[in-house]
């Protein structure tokens, strides 16, 4: 059976629907992927200020309202496994990244606050973060001669593929990493390693 819905996270009636509509279909929830976001990227004195608060509400309230919301029911249930995409924009600075950077960086931030209280109640709270990635958001923004030049810098000499991500989230995701909680795990062809 599948369920498809769609949903706002920066609106936290959107999200009280989408998880409701969820709980009410399956019973529960035991995983949640946060992984909506935006990259409205400028040179840091140009950025605009509704593009920082955009980013912000979309890429770190919203891993926050929606955590909170599945996670009450996972603590309720003793069992989860929450996965918060992050990027590699929450360990080095990018040019003209600077909301997303932070809003990455808080989502890592987050990430360890969740998993300290509620690992202990049998969710676990974890992190990927990613290189860019080839969707069409990666490809409008770094389809150019930034993005080659990126991937230049990248060890591996390329960008991630989305099964590479989902095969990292899929490990998080599962019985096997229940002793993982509060880590996270770079998808990043080792850009990060400088």
């Amino acid at each position: 059976a599948h369920l498809g819905l769609g949903c706002d996270v920066t609106d936290e009636t959107s999200v009280a629907r989408a998880v409701a509509a969820v709980t009410g279909a399956a019973g529960r929830i035991d995983v949640l992927v946060n992984c909506a976001g935006v990259a409205l990227l400028a040179p840091a004195e140009d950025l605009d200020p509704g593009a920082w608060a955009t980013t912000i509400d979309v890429n770190l309230t919203g891993t926050h309202r929606v955590a909170q919301a599945v996670g009450r029911h996972m603590l309720a249930a003793g069992y989860g496994r929450i996965v918060n995409i992050a990027s590699q924009a929450a360990h080095v600075g990018i040019d003209g990244h600077a909301a997303y950077c932070a809003s990455k960086a808080g989502v890592i931030g987050l990430t360890r606050v969740l998993a300290l209280e509620w690992g202990g109640r049998g969710v676990t709270v974890n992190t990927v973060s990613p290189t860019v990635v080839l969707t069409d958001l990666g490809r409008g923004a770094w389809a150019n001669e930034q993005g080659l030049r990126h991937q230049d810098e990248i060890p591996t000499g390329r960008f991630a593929t989305p099964d590479e991500i989902a095969a990292a989230v899929l490990f998080l995701a599962g019985e096997s990493s229940a002793m993982v909680n509060g880590a996270d795990l770079r998808v990043d062809g080792g850009f990060t390693i400088r």
